[in-house]
């Protein structure tokens, strides 16, 4: 069994942890532009949208290559620096 999760990216993952960072990395507008099913267009929650993707196969697996394809481009960009580069201030102070 290990053996056949070994290269699974989704393994450990659940839907709900999967369905809550792509909401917080899209929202459920963009997530339901992606994948067109009403648990993300129409009154969108967590909690109808597993009720629903823990029925219906097809719609659970549009959701998890959304969460890979997501995932993995941003792990993939390179991390910009976002520290600021400051100077040192060396001009002359009285002491």
């Amino acid at each position: 069994m290990a053996a056949q999760q070994k290269n699974n990216p989704l393994h450990g993952l659940t839907l709900q942890n999967i369905l809550e960072t792509l909401e917080s990395e899209l929202g459920f507008e963009k997530m339901g532009q992606h994948v067109k099913i009403n648990c993300f267009t129409s009154d969108p929650s967590i909690k109808s949208s597993l009720k629903f993707l823990r029925k219906t196969p097809w719609a659970r697996e549009k959701v998890e290559q959304l969460y890979l394809s997501t995932v993995h481009k941003q792990a993939k960009e390179p991390k910009a620096d976002t520290s600021e580069f400051v100077w040192p201030d060396i001009s002359n102070k009285p002491e």
